[in-house]
Parts: structure tokens; sequence; C-alpha cells
């Protein structure tokens, strides 16, 4: 067993175990009545027990719901001291009252100010100073600015509910009108007002339970989003302010299930957009703002399996006799899985548009794309990470791995780039003007990519430091061992010893001073087209989040804000490496490990945590309730398994549909890989997933239960054939392209019963896995509409009949997100993370 910090508060893994079964053992566990329900498809007949768990106005399951409640409660008891620490813990860390950094808007700077005991950010704003005022006012804690005034104070607006989420805010170009929506329940069906931010008042017209909104610029007309019984957004509706709501007019309908429709203003504000789209296929219709009573035109006709977007901006004096050349900028998979990024000069293409045509900026890679092979022969059978290089993109994109290309936006004064590589996100900007000169000229674009700074003697400033190295070979030393011992090569693939930092993207030919870190940097903040510098923002899984302001013409990067972590917090004091594991069929996963580096890694108490679906890339970021974890002696590990997008769209496809099985074992393999290495002991190991990554958390205690001491599903997505079979519920006919469509196709519906997680998991004690099944904590809400309570709380039932010990948090007040305000939602954290540390034989 390892060494620990503050060892005299842990407990072995034995003794927590006795006393957890002790606990238990003076329980009674809620006894859910079986009534078998019979389901047939395809020749194929499912005896469900607890299908009757879906009538949720029903006294029965009012009743089992508060009986497991009441379980909960007196199984965590003894934990609540745990509970209390944890707490006060997340919020010595954290800077109660604080300001964020103010955004320029139309005439304002828009922020937030967040005050110690109050729940909810208030939203504030000052009028600018002039036209050319680009530079933020200073906000400081308590001290209001001249003209300072409060826009919308989410604490007033809540009171007198236990549950409350804005749903949506669009403030009109003058400044005075603010449309907002609201919902107090979390069901994500939104009510939407209009008031007058000069005198406070509202208008009398509501829009409710709708899906979003927004304003046309003079805040003449609202364009609404209608939801139908499944909660598709479906229909836009339009609405001319200071009409009765019941004269409205639709204004358009999607009439296939499989598209979800929304609205919002293009980003030159000169057209209302409507975006509908499905999984696989997109279609953008616009409209002219100043003919609001107008028709939506599709900019391009949609194509089956084809997804596209388009903005416009202009090269601004940039044409032979100095004057602008319009832009229509269009990003789409029509030609390349991974994307591409065309730029159509308007002047000389007229409509109907095509896919494909103007100056190609930027291509993703094909390699290991189903349809890579239309791109470049034998691309769909190389490796996912296999260098790519294409004569038309910009110098910093060749050879890159795992190449996608996620967007681009266009200002006044700067381009920026966003794409993926090597599992990490990664953006570059230059200048405009550099811009048009390459567009007219037809090379490649000239960009320059943004790499943060590293911290002032960190440790990852000096490659050549021999602790660092000591550090990163006994954890490359261990995987290698273990993989060696397996008869399976080397678990982690660098090309030597002296490169093998390459696995966390930091090679020996990257810029000085750039952080080794893993890290995530995105370009945000930058509503308006005049700004002239970009605002871009930066995390780590142990650096707080930094926002920047770039000026692409004199390169100047200057902090604008770090968040505050208090209680002597220092990220000098954490480790982080990316290593990649070979799953079975020889694929690389990448998994990032944090842990504390006064900390020894041996036999560790391991959190591992996914996702893996939607192609969502698991992405590094900062929390401040992981430093508790991690301050015990926690390795904290992300294995970055398919399904998601880390790697681009192959990554993707590889792990859904019926390669859905590859997250599973991806997410096993690198479970059993870190444990094999010595890294981590299967009896002190928690998982964790949530949604989609509560699926992957039932599957993976059915198929590999031996791995794991306890299991934390969150709204997990559990029962997932019963609900892509019933076409009526909340985004079924979305999801065929996700899952596969197990109603029409025998074939799906075979591949999705052998792993949807209730369907397989134990259902009594002759089972020999509920003899080494972890221990399960469930939570989920009861106003969720996008994985109904009834899926976690079938499972629930399932386990506890088999003898498996499972408890579960249900939220009666509460959506898919949990619980609204941010201490409800520190207690929340602090209640699940009480669990998972006791499972890991860790106290106090």
């Amino acid at each position: 067993m390892s060494e620990f910090r503050g060892m005299e508060n842990t407990m072995n893994v034995k003794e927590a175990t006795n006393a957890h079964d002790e606990h238990q053992n003076g329980l009674a566990v809620p006894e859910a009545k079986r009534v078998p329900k019979e389901r047939t498809f395809h020749g194929d007949t499912f005896i469900d027990n607890y299908e009757w768990l879906r009538d949720k106005e029903s006294q029965d399951v009012r009743d089992y719901v508060a009986a497991e409640n009441r379980y909960c409660e007196q199984r965590m008891a003894p934990l609540a001291s745990l509970r209390k620490t944890l707490f006060d813990e997340f919020k010595s860390h954290v800077q109660e009252t604080d300001m964020s950094v103010p955004t320029r808007m139309d005439g304002y700077w828009y922020f937030t100010r967040t005050k110690q005991g109050e729940q909810y950010a208030v939203q504030c704003r000052v009028p600018i100073r002039g036209a050319d005022d680009w530079d933020p006012p200073t906000v400081e804690a308590g001290v209001p600015l001249d003209g300072e005034q409060v826009v919308f104070d989410t604490n007033a607006e809540a009171q007198g509910h236990d549950f409350f989420r804005i749903g949506g805010m669009d403030i009109s170009k003058d400044g005075r009108w603010m449309l907002y929506g609201t919902d107090t329940s979390g069901d994500e069906r939104y009510d939407f007002r209009i008031r007058d931010l000069e005198t406070g008042d509202e208008l009398e017209e509501r829009f409710e339970g709708i899906g979003g909104a927004c304003f046309t610029p003079d805040a003449q007309w609202v364009f609404y989003v209608l939801l139908d019984d499944a909660w598709r957004p479906y229909a836009v509706m339009r609405h001319h302010v200071g009409t009765p709501v019941a004269d409205d007019v639709e204004v358009y309908r999607e009439a296939d299930e499989r598209f979800w429709v929304g609205i919002g203003l293009s980003f030159d504000e000169r057209n209302i957009v409507i975006g509908t789209g499905s999984k696989t296929t997109t279609e953008v219709l616009m409209l002219p703002v100043d003919t609001p009573e107008g028709t939506f035109q599709a900019f391009i006709p949609r194509e089956t399996d084809v997804e596209y977007d388009v903005s416009f901006a202009c090269f601004e004096v940039a044409g032979e006799h100095g004057e602008d050349i319009p832009l229509a900028v269009v990003y789409h998979n029509a030609l390349n899985p991974n994307f591409e990024i065309d730029v159509i000069d308007m002047r000389t293409h007229e409509p109907p548009y095509r896919l494909g045509e103007g100056v190609r900026v930027a291509v993703g890679s094909p390699y290991g794309c189903e349809h890579g092979d239309d791109v470049e022969p034998g691309a769909s059978s190389m490796p996912i990470g296999t260098p790519y290089s294409n004569p038309c993109n910009p110098a910093i994109l060749q050879g890159a791995h795992g190449l996608g290309i996620e967007g681009i936006s266009i200002h006044r004064h700067f381009v920026a780039l966003q794409y993926r590589a090597e599992s990490l996100p990664h953006i570059a900007v230059m200048t405009k003007r550099a811009a048009a000169e390459d567009f007219l000229a037809g090379r490649p674009w000239r960009f320059t990519e943004l790499v943060p700074h590293a911290l002032e003697d960190d440790w990852d400033v000096d490659e050549s430091v021999d602790e660092i190295n000591e550090e990163r070979a006994e954890i490359w030393g261990k995987l290698d061992a273990a993989a060696a011992a397996q008869g399976k090569g080397s678990a982690v693939h660098g090309v030597s010893r002296r490169a093998m930092t390459s696995s966390d993207g930091a090679t020996a030919d990257r810029m000085p001073g750039e952080t080794r870190r893993l890290y995530s940097i995105g370009v945000g903040g930058n509503p308006s087209y005049d700004a002239p510098r970009m605002r871009y923002s930066f995390a780590s899984y142990t650096r707080p989040g930094e926002l920047h302001d770039y000026d692409p013409d004199t390169g100047e990067d200057r902090l604008l804000k770090r968040a505050t972590v208090l209680g002597g917090f220092d990220p000098r004091d954490y480790m982080e490496r990316r290593v990649w594991v070979t799953a079975r069929d020889g694929e690389r996963i990448p998994v990032s490990l944090v842990w504390r580096r006064d900390v020894p890694t041996c036999d560790s108490a391991m959190f591992i945590t996914g996702y893996g679906a939607y192609e969502i890339s698991s992405d590094p970021g900062f929390a401040v309730s992981r430093i508790s974890m991690l301050d015990r002696g926690v390795l904290y590990a992300v294995p970055h398994i398919r399904g998601g997008g880390e790697m681009g769209r192959a990554w993707y496809e590889q792990g859904h549909l019926l390669n859905k099985k590859h997250s599973f074992e991806d997410f096993i393999d690198a479970t059993r890989a870190l444990q094999r290495a010595g890294l981590a002991s299967p009896l002190r190991t928690v998982a964790n997933g949530g949604s989609a990554g509560g699926l992957l958390m039932g599957a993976v205690a059915n198929m590999a239960p031996e791995c794991y001491a306890g299991v934390e599903a969150d709204v997990p997505f559990v029962d997932a054939l019963t609900s892509i079979l019933d076409p009526s519920l909340p985004l079924t006919v979305t999801e065929w392209d996700e899952w596969g469509d197990p109603l029409h196709d025998a074939d799906v519906y075979a591949y999705m019963k052998s792993y949807t997680p209730y369907e397989n998991a134990p259902d009594s004690e002759n089972d020999e896995r509920t003899a080494v099944f972890p221990k399960i904590f469930i939570t989920t809400s009861m106003n969720d509409t996008r994985v109904l309570y009834v899926e976690p709380m079938k499972w629930l039932a399932r386990l506890q009949h088999a003898g498996v010990d499972a408890v579960a948090k249900i939220e009666v007040e509460a959506g898919h997100g949990g619980t609204s305000g941010r201490y409800k939602q520190w207690e929340e954290v602090s209640y699940e993370n009480a669990w998972c540390l006791s499972m890991m034989g860790i106290g106090g």
C-alpha cells in the first residue's frame, strides 16, 4: 500500500468495508415489488419486472422513491463528518465574492458579480466610455462602478423556488429591452418574458414552456422555438412585440423527428438564422433582419449525412479598388469526414451555393474514418493517429495526428482557427490583413498557434530537471513492465525515453516557455465583430482557468484574470501526464493522469471517470472539488475512450452504433493497464460517469466487476434499449443516429441488448458476479427529461434484488444537471465525493 498524506485520517480498505457492511446489515433495503411485463421485439422476449416504476404519478412509485431516499440518507449518515469536511475544504478554496472580466456588447460592458452567501451570480453592466473603448473597466468587490446597473439578480428572481435556472438572455441593440427565460422545475421547458431595463417593468406577453428565443436587434420581433410532447424543438414562431401571443405565426416546422430546431441571429446580426439538424445532418435557413415577415430560405439545402454551418464576414477595403470583399464562411463535412472550412468570395459566387466551392482554408484528417477512402484511397484503414498533411492546410497543421477542424471566426481585426490534434484542443490566430493577402494570393493561411505559457518556477519549465524526469520514468516504466508481462509490448508509446513527453504533446521542438500540462484552450468572450484584440481562455487539470487578451498585430498577450484558488493551493504541487494505453483491438487510447507530486503512485486509490459518446470530448479542466481527492493521495484518471471526439470524427465513429462496445472495452482496458502497472489497486478504484457516461458505468460494472470497488453513476442512461424502442419518449427518435434503431433493425436490437446495463445486470444472488460486483451509488432527478428517472430506478431495484450493495439519491426538484445554486451544488459534490472516498478506504 502506498503512503498517504494525512494517513492518520485514513482507514484501510478492510476496515472501511466492514464498517460499511455492518451499517448495511442493520438497515432494511427497500424492496421493490416485481410485476412481470413482457417486451417482445424481433422474436425476442424480455421479462421486465420493474417497468411499473414508469408511472411517475403512482402512489406506489412515490412511496418507493421516498423509501429509497430514506435508505440512502441512513446509509450515508456515517459519512456526515466527511461530507462536512469536504464541503468546508471546497469553500476554503473558493473566492466566494468575485467578479468576471467585463465583456463589451454594443454600448455596454457586461459582467457578473458573486457575493459570499448568495447562491447565484448577479448580471451587471456599465455604459462604454466611447466608441473606441476596448479596455474593460476594473471591477472590485463591493465597489460599484460609475453608472453600474443590475441587469438580472438571479438571487432575487429565484426566491420561492427550490430550483432555478436561466434558459437564455437576449438584449436589444440599444440596451433597453431584455428577453429572458427561466426554468423552475428542471424539465428544460423555459418561460420567457420581456423586461424594460430602464423601468424594470415587464410586458404582458409571455412565452410559456418553450425551448429558446431571440430578439431582432431592434427588439420589435421575437422568434421562439416550440417543444413537442417528446421535448423535441420542432417549430419556430414569430411574435410582433406588443401584440397578443395568440396571434403569433408559425414560420418553420421540422417534420423529420430526428431533427432538432434552433433559432438565433447571425454573428453580423444581418440575418435571423434557423439551424435544424440531426446527429448526422444539418441545414441552415436565413431571413434578413430587415424583412422579419419574409420567408426563410436554406443557404444550402440539406444533404443526408452532411453537416454544415455558415457565417458571414468581409475583408475590409481589400478589393482591387479599395472596396470590401463580402465573404461566406462555410464549415462542412461534405468532402471530408473531419470537416473543412471554405471561404466564398460572394462577388463571384451566386446562389444557389454548393458545399465545397470557394477557397479551402483548412481540412481535417480522413484517416480511420468510415468514409475516409472517399478522400484518399486506403485512408479508412489507416490508424487514426497517422500524421496527416495536405497542401492547402496552414503550416501549423501539417503532420498533425488525429486532426479535426472545429471552426473559424473572422472579426474586423483578426481571424481565429479552432482545431483538435494529439487528442487536445488548439487555437491559432492571424491578422485580418494577412488573411486577406493569403486569400487573394491563393496560398495557405499563415496562422500562428497560441500556446499557454508556463507558470514561473513550475516543474514543466525545464525538461532537464532530474526530479521530473524520474517521476515520468517511474510512471512509464511501470506501464511498460506491466504490458511486457502481458506479452503485449509497450503500453505507452514514444520514440524514446527522451521523447516520452510526446505522450502529452510536449516534445523537444515545442516553443520555449510553453506549459507541458494537459490543457484546454479556446476562443471565447468575443461577441463584438469590431474588437481589436482576441480573448481566449485556458485551463488544465491542475492549473486554474485564465482569461487572456491577445493582439495579433503586436503579439502582446495580456492576462485579464486568473481564477483565484484560496487555501494555500499551488499548481506546482500537482502532476498531470498523458499516457497511451493499447486497447484489446490494438487502438491506442489516450489516458490523462493527475496526482499530487509528493504522493507515491503505488497501489493508489484511483478515481477513474469517462464519457465516450456524442463526439463530446472530455477535455482537461480545473475543478476545486478535485483538490480534496488529490490531497488524500487519490490518482485521478480520465481514459479518453472512443465514442468521444478527442481524436476527431473517426474516434466517434469507432465508439457508436454497432461499435459502441469499444467505449466500454477502452475504459476497462485503461483501468486494467493502470492496475497491472501497480499504479492503482482494484480494491481502491472507484469509477464515475454521468448520463451516457452512466451507461458506460453500468456496462463496465457488468463486464469487469472485479476492477472496481465502487461505481458512481450520475443520471445514468442504463435502460437504453427500452427507451430507444419507444419513439414516444423524449429524445428517442433523434437518438437512433447515435445508438441505432432497434425498433426496425433486428441486428441493432441484438447488439444493444448485449450491452444495455439494466438487462445485463445481476438479477439474483446466484449470479457469480454478485460476489465481486462493485458497490453502486446512483444519482437521478424526477424531472430529468433527458434520462428519465425510471431508468436508474429500475436498475437500482434489480441490483438490490440480486443482493448488490446499491443506493440512490433521488432529487425531487431538479433536472438532468442536478440541483441549482452554487452552495447546493457544492453540497452535492461533497456528498458524492464522500461516498467515493469511503469506497477507497479513505475517511476524515
